[in-house]
């Protein structure tokens, strides 16, 4: 099933994210943790990362493949276009297709980390517009792409974030995920200006249940996301203690999926981390 179509039935639409495995015994772990998962909470979509680069290119295609077609859960593909060729993107595309597996969330990737002068390969992409543009010129697939509730690292101010978010759309895509943030008012102010811009498509927040506080802000410093202060200071409180960080984390958010629903999101879109129990324990709060 198209994701877009999704989003169009008026209903909450709830998705989770993995990244792909490591091992053969990791990806058989995976397949475990979104069979549990589909069991209990019955998400709508499922989508697989791409490592830094596409450095875990093959193990996104096939745990994709698997989960479209052993596990019958709508799947969709990250794709990134950093690194690769067109005649590489082509391939994998026509790949995913071939197996039943239709949606794609459309990335630029992160710069690879070992080469300070990174130049894009001959015949390659330059930004994640470039690759929805091919995308959707090219494949019968529904394509998603990234937003920033706070602005992406690399743009210079929100009208310019926003922008090439509308570029984003003109180009094909049907749908955009948010990064993670835990304050609403950023993105009930990023939605408000995008519906000015003209973007009428869903946006769909990014949900990241906190488990770790080194691993948050970690993370937050990483894709420019900011932690409250009240929130941060609670976490910190707290930091030695595993069970009582998992436990601040998964009350907040709850209570931010819940402010999120009520003010009119279209879904969330929940930042597993491979793992099931927070993400559970939110749901089922919310249900």
């Amino acid at each position: 099933m198209k994701i877009s179509d999704l989003y169009k039935t008026g209903k909450p639409v709830y998705s989770f994210e993995f990244f792909p495995p490591k091992t053969p015994q990791g990806a058989e772990n995976l397949m475990r943790t979104v069979a549990e998962l589909e069991g209990k909470l019955h998400p709508d979509f499922v989508s697989v990362t791409y490592g830094a680069g596409g450095s875990t290119r093959d193990r996104t295609l096939q745990v994709v493949s698997r989960i479209q077609n052993e596990l019958e859960i709508t799947a969709m593909a990250h794709l990134t276009c950093v690194a690769s060729t067109r005649t590489e993107l082509r391939e994998n595309v026509a790949q995913l297709v071939s197996e039943n597996v239709e949606n794609i969330l459309a990335l630029r990737g992160d710069l690879p980390q070992d080469e300070e002068d990174y130049k894009t390969p001959p015949d390659g992409l330059d930004h994640a517009t470039d690759l929805i543009e091919m995308l959707a010129g090219e494949f019968p697939v529904d394509i998603g792409a990234a937003c920033y509730p706070e602005n992406h690292l690399e743009s210079a101010s929100a009208d310019e974030d926003l922008h090439y978010t509308k570029r984003k759309h003109e180009l094909g895509a049907k749908f955009f995920v948010t990064q993670l943030f835990f304050d609403n008012a950023y993105y009930f102010d990023f939605v408000e200006r995008a519906r000015a811009a003209g973007i009428d498509a869903p946006i769909v927040p990014g949900i990241m249940p906190i488990t770790n506080v080194a691993q948050i802000e970690r993370f937050t410093k990483m894709c420019g996301a900011s932690i409250p202060a009240e929130l941060h200071a609670r976490l910190t409180a707290c930091a030695d203690d595993p069970a009582q960080v998992m436990a601040c984390g998964i009350e907040q958010a709850i209570d931010q999926c819940r402010g999120l629903l009520e003010g009119g999101a279209p879904g969330l879109h929940f930042y597993t981390l491979n793992k099931s129990a927070a993400t559970r324990s939110v749901l089922s709060a919310l249900a």
